[in-house]
């Protein structure tokens, strides 16, 4: 088995464990006898995926993808934006989530055309100043039903970091990653691949 991790810091957090181990590293301790690739680069959106892509190697038997979270911080601003009604505010969410679901379901198409074993992530909630969190949260379930949406189509397993990443010491600062919230995260992906001994959680039944 050799897995390879695409997307952005939550699985590239390195820079933010102070010393740490970082996701690839735990993954790579907990499944010492398979290969771990790591081709996500922090900081990187859904329209960026392409270049990590390439970085697949042959050998590659799954994939782990986490990416929109930084799509969301570009749509920060829809937190403070005025406007008339809450009708008006639900038509600028709806312009930005479609917006979203458009360049996310094309880094997934291009993700899936390798041909490889897939799960995918959701955008966890992060470490958020109690007055930002809430509303943060809120805006976050529309990136999040994009991306759950996706995967049920698709038929793909799917990491729910919500559930996972749920401690203050589970992130460096507010949006990243700890030591501790990346052992987390790697823990699940080993979970997926069978290797911890827990059986899937959910199963989502299409019609």
């Amino acid at each position: 088995m050799h897995i390879a991790l695409l997307g952005d810091s939550i699985l590239d957090n390195k820079a933010y464990t102070n010393g740490e181990p970082d996701v690839a590293t735990h993954l790579s301790r907990l499944l010492p006898s398979d290969g771990v690739n790591l081709c996500a680069i922090d900081g990187s959106t859904t329209v960026h995926l392409q270049p990590q892509l390439a970085r697949v190697p042959s050998e590659a038997s799954h994939i782990v993808l986490s990416i929109g979270g930084n799509d969301a911080l570009m749509n920060l601003d829809m937190l403070s934006l005025p406007v008339g009604s809450t009708t008006e505010a639900l038509f600028l969410f709806r312009d930005r989530i479609r917006a979203f679901e458009t360049s996310y379901r094309a880094a997934l198409k291009a993700t899936l055309a390798l041909g490889r074993e897939t799960a995918i992530c959701t955008i966890y909630n992060g470490d958020l100043d109690p007055l930002q969190a809430d509303p943060a949260r809120i805006a976050l379930m529309m990136f999040n039903d994009v991306i759950l949406r996706c995967g049920f189509e698709c038929g793909l397993s799917i990491i729910d970091l919500r559930l996972i990443c749920i401690e203050k010491s589970d992130y460096a600062n507010p949006i990243e990653p700890s030591g501790s919230g990346g052992l987390k995260i790697a823990k699940a992906i080993a979970g997926w691949l069978g290797r911890s001994g827990h059986k899937p959680s959910a199963t989502v039944f299409l019609g």
